[in-house]
């Protein structure tokens, strides 16, 4: 599965016709993660959790802290505990 990355965002699919999504902004020093999409084909998949998987790694590389206002963004940093580092 081929996760692709532009300027607020990781997804899976083409720019114009994601198949899923992660969308984010930058901050300063924090990234707010807004909004998680998976579209019905691609769920049950784990796909949102590569997507954050990968907003937790970009997290690490620049040094920032992520902010989930996204239920399921918040929901899954609270839970998982090796990302507690990169949770604000």
């Amino acid at each position: 599965m081929d996760i692709k990355q532009n300027e607020e965002s990781f997804y899976i699919g083409e720019e114009e016709g994601k198949k899923a999504e992660l969308h984010f902004t930058i901050e300063g020093e924090t990234i707010v993660v807004d909004h998680t999409f998976v579209s019905d084909e691609l769920r049950g998949q784990g796909v949102a959790g590569k997507l954050l998987h990968q907003v937790v790694q970009m997290a690490r590389e620049q040094n920032k802290k992520i902010t989930p206002t996204c239920s399921y963004a918040k929901k899954k940093l609270q839970d998982t505990k090796e990302y507690h580092d990169v949770l604000s």
